[in-house]
């Protein structure tokens, strides 16, 4: 009587563990990169909602001819100011605020009169983010 064999040799579990090397290989670096492609979206994100808050800010002080108003028109004649601005944040001092779990801090660049536009530098540890600034209230 003739045994059939059942189950795998060992050649055929050392190609299967060779293939599966070679997938772990090349896709684990891609994976271990998301957290800074991550990171870097986060700050973007955070750099354009300030620049939506101060042009929403500049819309209201337009509406009432720069007229300091709470909830309408606050005085912005630097980049700084824009922390006050971004509703959910924790302003923590000149230009430095929290937002979740995360601090940001951002660059000093006088804006100065109404409208004058500006590049500010949005930073959250060593990620970096620029947005365009704009005076208001003044």
């Amino acid at each position: 009587m003739k045994r059939t064999q059942a189950g795998f040799t060992m050649i055929e579990l050392i190609v299967v563990i060779v293939i599966l090397g070679i997938l772990a290989a090349t896709a684990l670096p891609k994976f271990l990169d998301l957290r800074t492609d991550a990171t870097e979206a986060a700050v973007d994100g955070v750099a354009g909602s300030l620049s939506s808050a101060m042009s929403l800010n500049y819309a209201g002080c337009s509406a009432s001819d720069h007229a300091l108003e709470a909830d309408k028109c606050a005085a912005v004649d630097d980049c700084q100011d824009a922390a006050g601005l971004l509703q959910g944040a924790s302003v923590t001092g000149a230009g430095a605020f929290d937002l979740g779990n995360n601090s940001y801090t951002i660059g000093s660049v006088a804006l100065g009169s109404n409208g004058a536009t500006g590049t500010c530098v949005l930073t959250m540890g060593t990620t970096t983010s620029n947005f365009q600034g704009i005076g208001a209230g003044q």
